[in-house]
């Protein structure tokens, strides 16, 4: 049985969490579904409750999370010097908004905030590569979104895998060990609703408007989650 560690860098507002769970009780929910043989383990490194090793379990996730990869936080750091073993390694890693983010910062990219602004709502990029065996399906791909902060360089080696106007580089990969996405596919849109009107303060309103009315879309989390079991605990993706 293959072990998961999930990352935690942040946690959904109490108020939400009896409708929603947190973070990883959405990525369990999300991956499970996509192999129900996947055991996880849960680390709350915002807390900084780190794992012993890399190798304590088979793959990592990185969650998103509020603060931004740069911010000057001793987590941060912590988990960037992580990011850096496991590669390494060649450790199997995987980063979802912030995680993707935190990885290309600290493997000599950039991230950085968007001139673009806000993405929120139903987001849908260019695929650049085929999707492995059992993903077959459009050459674009749709995802809820939530961020400001974006990729701005890719890190060297690393492989662009989506990409839009909005966000040039909206997934990437490095070797056969790293994989990461802006894109939040354990959200569901009411999820995203709820955080699109808790944040009127920050967010302009056409940009609020615009994401509610995207909501009516369809993002394709199943086929994420199955691409990235298939990637970071073994070729047991079920199709579709």
């Amino acid at each position: 049985m293959a072990t998961l560690g999930i990352l935690l860098c942040d946690h959904v507002d109490a108020v939400w969490q009896p409708d929603f769970g947190d973070y990883d009780t959405m990525f369990i929910r999300l991956l499970s579904q996509a192999d129900p043989t996947v055991h996880f383990r849960v680390y709350a490194v915002n807390e900084g409750d780190f794992p012993a090793d890399t190798t304590t379990c088979d793959a990592w996730l990185i969650t998103g999370s509020r603060l931004s990869a740069y911010d000057d936080v001793a987590w941060i750091q912590q988990l960037s010097d992580f990011i850096r073993r496991c590669n390494e390694q060649q450790h199997k890693l995987a980063g979802i908004c912030f995680g993707h983010q935190l990885i290309a910062q600290a493997l000599g990219g950039t991230t950085a905030r968007a001139e673009q602004g806000w993405g929120v709502g139903l987001h849908t990029w260019q695929l650049q590569q085929t999707p492995p065996h059992g993903l077959a399906g459009d050459d674009t791909l749709s995802l809820l979104a939530s961020h400001q902060d974006q990729v701005q360089i890719l890190p060297p080696n690393a492989t662009r895998v989506a990409c839009s106007d909005f966000c040039p580089n909206a997934a990437m990969q490095i070797g056969e060990h790293i994989l990461s996405f802006q894109g939040h596919p354990e959200f569901v849109c009411d999820y995203a609703k709820a955080l699109m009107q808790s944040r009127t303060d920050r967010i302009p309103a056409d940009t609020i408007q615009a994401g509610l009315a995207s909501l009516h879309g369809h993002a394709q989390s199943d086929r994420v989650a199955r691409w990235l079991v298939g990637f970071l605990v073994g070729d047991r993706v079920r199709s579709a």
